[in-house]
């Protein structure tokens, strides 16, 4: 298949005339206002020079053109050593040769240069790119209190070099190469040769590069979907960080990132259900600290996932409470049954989170202020909702909020609003098969034939202290056994 591709690939033709008429009747060459040409000439033969403006940056390439012109002017004067002498007066640490029509539409079309000789059936490509883009800045949903503020941005190649930066092993790789039949879109797969699981990485590479569509518009989201078929399950596969000094981290651990050019989120992979609940704020504090906001996080999204269907049940159920505890549930009753005012509030609170990420910054206060003092006041006071209803979707939200992974805590809502309804079906019996069932279809889950519940199933007692507790760093030896490094040690 490779061969037949390779074989249908236009040649650079020789004449420099030739190219530019290719180049304006399939690449749109004086239509296109930011595809230009520059023409010189050089030692008696035409240079062209292609380029995008917008992707490049022009003090390179006026600097590369001054280079050339000088030429007519020094020592050099046979034409026939034309190409040459251009490959080498070119001032720029990134040159190299292509030979056919379609690499330099793709060069070009990425944001890099092509030098064309006329006579010669070779380019010069010098990497020049400028993307547009932010600075790295610290990501809004991974702040920490104490750390680092730099976070990767819509460029891979700031975001690779944010990486090296932090791992000056020389035997860190980055293979990069393009996907998508007309978006062509960069992506780079970031290990470390000798500790990331050579299957695991041909396996990678083996899926990104038998990707077949026309663009990654949606980048890592489309990537992500084509490299672990996920199909309508609602759980996260992989991981996905802003944070350089995360992706760093869990690179030295074995994992493999992959970088998507315009994205400035990071796929971790393989990751297991557990990687989606730690936050690098935990391994910014002391292990005692650490541990601490550890376990209340645990408890937030356990309350996300439990507290509404155990409620209900208790209001059902008022004979499995005991006598301490008989306060629980609603003191009034209203005409709505109780399980539709938990997915009425529930509904609501949902709307609010769409509505806080649509409306603009300086208004986000003002919403929240009247969802609630107004609507849920009134809502209460017409009779609308009972005051239990709002506290514990109130408290559910915020356990939902303090899920490090969004991808998490909207899996975790949907799951239970279907257990709120086993349980308004069933009562009793229908949380407990609930439970059942959802815990067996997270064992089920495979992310790169990686157990999702791993250390708890299959049981891991080392690793499983390891989630419990934030160990120390010097204490922390091993690298997880799920990824399968080849360098368990992490200090050799």
């Amino acid at each position: 298949m490779m061969d037949t591709k390779q074989q249908t690939m236009t040649p650079i033709p020789k004449r420099t005339a030739e190219a530019e008429e290719y180049m304006k009747e399939r690449v749109g060459l004086g239509k296109s206002f930011d595809l230009g040409v520059r023409k010189l000439n050089l030692l008696k033969k035409e240079v062209q020079v292609y380029y995008v403006n917008g992707l490049c940056d022009p003090l390179f390439i006026i600097n590369i053109i001054e280079e050339l012109v000088d030429t007519n002017e020094t020592e050099y004067r046979t034409a026939s050593k034309a190409f040459e002498v251009v490959h080498n007066r070119i001032l720029h640490q990134s040159v190299k040769i292509i030979e056919t029509m379609d690499e330099l539409v793709d060069e070009v079309l990425s944001g890099l240069i092509v030098i064309l000789v006329d006579g010669t059936d070779k380019g010069l490509v010098v990497d020049v790119r400028s993307y547009p883009g932010r600075q790295p800045q610290e990501p809004d949903t991974e702040k920490v209190i104490r750390g680092s503020r730099d976070g990767f941005v819509e460029n891979i190649i700031v975001n690779t070099a944010l990486t090296r930066r932090r791992i000056r092993d020389e035997r860190l790789r980055f293979e990069i190469f393009r996907v998508g039949e007309r978006s062509k879109t960069d992506i780079a797969v970031g290990y470390i040769e000798g500790v990331a699981d050579p299957g695991i990485v041909d396996e990678i590479l083996r899926r990104l590069k038998s990707i077949k569509i026309d663009g990654l518009t949606m980048s890592d989201k489309t990537v992500e979907e084509f490299l672990v078929n996920q199909g309508y399950n609602p759980y996260p596969l992989v991981r996905y960080t802003e944070r350089a000094d995360v992706a760093a981290n869990h690179i030295l651990e074995g994992h493999v990132l992959i970088y998507v050019d315009t994205s400035p989120s990071v796929i971790i992979a393989p990751t297991t259900i557990f990687h989606h609940v730690q936050h690098a704020e935990e391994y910014r504090q002391s292990p005692a600290v650490g541990t601490f906001i550890r376990w209340m996080r645990f408890i937030a999204i356990f309350a996300s996932l439990y507290l509404l269907p155990f409620w209900f049940l208790f209001v059902l159920e008022k004979h499995m409470l005991p006598d301490m505890l008989k306060f629980i549930g609603p003191s009034k009753t209203t005409h709505i049954p109780i399980v539709l005012q938990l997915f009425i509030a529930d509904a609501g609170m949902e709307f609010l989170r769409m509505a806080a990420i649509h409306t603009p910054t300086a208004l986000t206060t003002a919403m929240g202020l009247i969802a609630a003092i107004l609507i849920g006041e009134i809502a209460v006071n017409v009779g609308l909702f009972v005051p239990e209803v709002i506290l514990y979707v109130a408290i559910a939200t915020i356990g939902s909020f303090a899920t490090p992974s969004l991808e998490l805590s909207v899996a975790n809502k949907m799951i239970r609003l279907v257990l709120l309804i086993l349980v308004a079906v069933f009562r009793a019996p229908g949380l407990i098969i609930g439970t059942t069932v959802y815990i067996l279809y997270l064992v089920s889950i495979r992310a790169l034939h990686t157990p999702y519940l791993w250390p708890f199933i299959p049981f891991n007692p080392g690793a499983f202290k390891h989630i419990l507790f934030r160990t120390t760093v010097p204490g922390s030896k091993l690298r997880p056994r799920i990824v399968h490094p080849q360098d368990r040690y992490r200090r050799p």
